[in-house]
């Protein structure tokens, strides 16, 4: 936890989509009052680390791949090389579900999937853009990014870029969004992007049928 305390957990649910997601990023200090809330911005994560301090948006850097899942370190690993991950070989399962290996949301909560980035973005009324992800249920700021092979933060205030779970041809889908438009792309593992946690659905199962 970049400022020491951990990101606090409270819920918010978009009537359009039934999803509860947490209201602020992952490592910020309080849900956004607007799209350039600097408060509100979070932390920029690689795709598949755990919250190791790699994150923090100060935090040094190394040109030294990972070799195993952890790296036991928090510099933000550079990787100006295809395939542009922080890990050696890659590794696909690292935030799959609330029980990836380095899930960094809550307990209870994980990454969300394209899919439901795609329809969290399809639910938008204020326009497919800044505005629209920000007046949003989820009021989700535009954060910027950290680029892969500097580690310098860039876009801030500009853009956000929210990681999904979903991989895709060794790269990861990702939300954004700036101020001319939205979409869902594909993106490289070494990038620093936003999390925005959203919590598992956990369905009763439909009672049986009582004999009448």
């Amino acid at each position: 936890h970049c400022g020491g305390v951990p990101t606090a957990i409270v819920d918010v649910v978009n009537p359009t989509t039934g999803e509860i997601w947490m209201d602020r990023n992952l490592g910020a200090s309080q849900a956004a009052t607007s799209s350039t809330d600097v408060q509100a911005y979070g932390d920029l994560y690689q795709w598949g680390r755990a919250a190791d301090g790699h994150q923090c948006r100060n935090s040094g850097t190394t040109s030294t791949n990972s070799s195993n899942d952890m790296p036991g370190h928090s510099d933000f690993i550079l990787e100006p090389n295809t395939p542009y991950d922080w890990r050696a070989s890659q590794n696909d399962n690292l935030w799959q579900g609330v029980d990836g290996v380095n899930n960094p949301c809550p307990s209870s909560y994980r990454i969300p999937t394209e899919a439901e980035l795609e329809a969290e973005r399809l639910s938008w009324t204020g326009g497919n853009n800044n505005s629209g992800a920000y007046n949003s249920p989820l009021k989700l700021p535009a954060a910027g990014s950290r680029d892969f092979t500097n580690g310098s933060i860039y876009n801030l205030g500009a853009n956000g870029r929210y990681w999904s779970s979903t991989v895709s041809s060794g790269r990861i889908r990702y939300l954004v969004f700036y101020s001319g438009g939205a979409s869902v792309l594909s993106n490289n593992r070494a990038n620093g992007f936003l999390i925005r946690c959203i919590k598992e659905n956990v369905s009763t199962p439909s009672p049986s049928i009582a004999a009448v």
